[in-house]
């Protein structure tokens, strides 16, 4: 079913730069102020103060335009803007007043229009304030320009214009609030609709991880005993063939050694879905960080020599023991020293480090690698996501989870072709779990 778009008003356009109280506020003060000078200027004068009304409303209406140009080219000096046109405006009127008969004069009727609008921007209290300059300025403009006006044609002024300036700045006042209230609303649910979608996902992603888990640890579990199996067959068959002294001898014995090699790599990738799809409940004890850093190191470092890489340890003697699952803490520090083991190439180096800092504790593993690249950056502790030909993509994610078990954080830094450091962060103080 094709959809239409929906259609736009012609008009539309031109009302848009409207969209703005501060032009909308321009321009409404401007056709009642241009308005109003023009309707009563088709009422006559009398000759002694009669002066060119028309004159007067083309200079005032292009005032108007400057007044709306100058908030849309500076619109945070918009109050400022709008102070000083009051008092052009109030001065205006006080000026016609005193022109064109003082106490007598119908242009006393601007200055409702004037308040009431003005009242509507700045508030009740200011309507109410400038129906009282209304009001001494008609008194003024009558003394000097008589007759003079009687001061309950004064009073009556104020009253006429301060009430419903008040009434009208009540209004604006109340439909500020509302439209505010509105708006922290708007926001607050737009925080929400963004949590629950984030929410949402996170729900999509853990069910989908949950049902590859349970997938995992089904092939894992099925297929480990065949990998035992032909692990312990090609064992048996190296040891009968390694005693032959033969050209098919030695070819013989290399397949073997092949064989046990991928059923090695191939039982080390089952190992790995099993502690994914199966991972255990920390068991924690009071440890030390620095001796699991070093025994971490020796481990790897006859692995290392082989490859040419250098394995280097600083530990941080203030340290002080932990509550860990060593088993846990060793295996996310492990993943983290593969990784850097297989980004150095032949001569390269690789540092483990640790350091007390105040309530934390970091290990740091550091490789003179080429680096990670911003794409794989972006997506480095997702599940499955590997650069390696035989990768699961489950090492980091592993640690991530062992950290976070342990109440601390795992980040990264790298830059192109200076290595890569991974950083874990464990509280020293390991907090409650449930």
């Amino acid at each position: 079913m094709a959809v239409t778009a929906p259609t736009r008003e012609p008009w539309a356009g031109l009302l848009r730069p409207l969209e703005r109280d501060e032009r909308l506020f321009a321009v409404l003060l401007a056709f009642v102020m241009v308005g109003g000078l023009a309707t009563l200027g088709l009422l006559p004068l009398r000759p002694r103060y009669r002066v060119d009304v028309y004159a007067v409303v083309i200079w005032f209406g292009l005032y108007k335009a400057g007044i709306l140009a100058l908030v849309t080219v500076n619109p945070r000096a918009t109050r400022q803007i709008f102070i000083a046109a009051l008092c052009i405006d109030t001065l205006l009127v006080f000026l016609l007043l005193f022109l064109t008969g003082g106490g007598d004069s119908l242009f006393v009727n601007l200055f409702y229009p004037l308040v009431a609008v003005n009242a509507y921007y700045f508030g009740r209290w200011v309507g109410l304030f400038l129906a009282l300059v209304a009001g001494l300025l008609y008194w003024a403009a009558a003394s000097l320009a008589p007759p003079a006006a009687a001061w309950t044609a004064v009073v009556n002024l104020m009253a006429f214009v301060g009430l419903p300036a008040f009434a009208v700045g009540h209004v604006a006042d109340r439909e500020r609030r509302a439209r505010s209230e509105v708006e922290r609303l708007n926001v607050e649910l737009t925080g929400t609709l963004t949590r629950l979608r984030a929410a949402q996902e996170n729900l999509v992603e853990a069910e989908r991880m949950a049902t590859v888990g349970k997938l995992s640890l089904k092939v894992a579990h099925e297929v480990r005993n065949p990998i035992a199996a032909i692990g312990l067959n090609a064992e048996l068959l190296g040891d009968m063939v390694q005693g032959r002294v033969s050209e098919d001898g030695t070819e013989a014995t290399a397949l073997v050694t092949a064989i046990r090699d991928q059923v090695a790599a191939l039982d080390a990738l089952t190992e790995e879905y099993l502690a994914f799809a199966r991972f255990p409940r920390p068991q924690f004890e009071e440890d030390s960080v620095n001796d699991m850093v070093s025994a971490v190191a020796e481990f790897v470092r006859p692995l290392a020599a082989r490859q040419g890489i250098e394995v280097k340890v600083a530990t941080d003697s203030t340290v002080p023991p932990m509550e860990i699952d060593r088993t846990l803490l060793r295996q996310a520090v492990l993943n983290l020293v593969k990784n850097g083991m297989e980004a150095v190439s032949q001569g390269g180096s690789l540092t483990l480090t640790t350091a007390c800092m105040g309530d934390t504790v970091e290990i740091a593993v550091s490789d003179s690698g080429l680096g990670i690249s911003p794409e794989v950056g972006r997506r480095l502790f997702e599940q499955f996501l590997t650069t390696k030909p035989q990768g699961t993509g489950l090492g980091l994610s592993i640690s991530r989870q062992i950290v976070e078990e342990h109440g601390g954080k795992i980040r990264w830094h790298s830059a192109p072709g200076a290595g890569a450091t991974f950083t874990i962060t464990v509280p020293v103080q390991k907090a409650a779990h449930g």
